[in-house]
């Protein structure tokens, strides 16, 4: 497997270049359903996947809660979730 985790040196050599492009296609899928979020979800999601912030430091930026942080993130994980449906498959299944 690749350092990034995505897909192993084997399969990149055997499969050629659809599993760097499927990469490709999906970062930019998720970079732009993060960019169609509302700007509060989109700045949680920053502070904590980029920033490494935790909820309750990003509610001290804020000015709000760490509950309602949680709630934030949460629905903005719902979303992307909804919005990357084609991506990834149902958890129920």
């Amino acid at each position: 497997m690749s350092a990034d985790g995505w897909v192993s040196d084997e399969d990149d050599e055997q499969d050629g270049p659809l599993p760097e492009l499927q990469k490709d296609l999906f970062k930019e899928g998720l970079s732009t359903a993060i960019s169609s979020l509302p700007e509060r979800e989109q700045m949680v999601l920053s502070l904590y996947y980029d920033n490494e912030f935790n909820l309750r430091e990003i509610g001290e930026v804020l000015g709000v809660s760490e509950a309602r942080i949680c709630q934030i993130h949460a629905q903005a994980l719902t979303r992307l979730r909804s919005k990357m449906s084609d991506w990834v498959g149902d958890e129920d299944d």
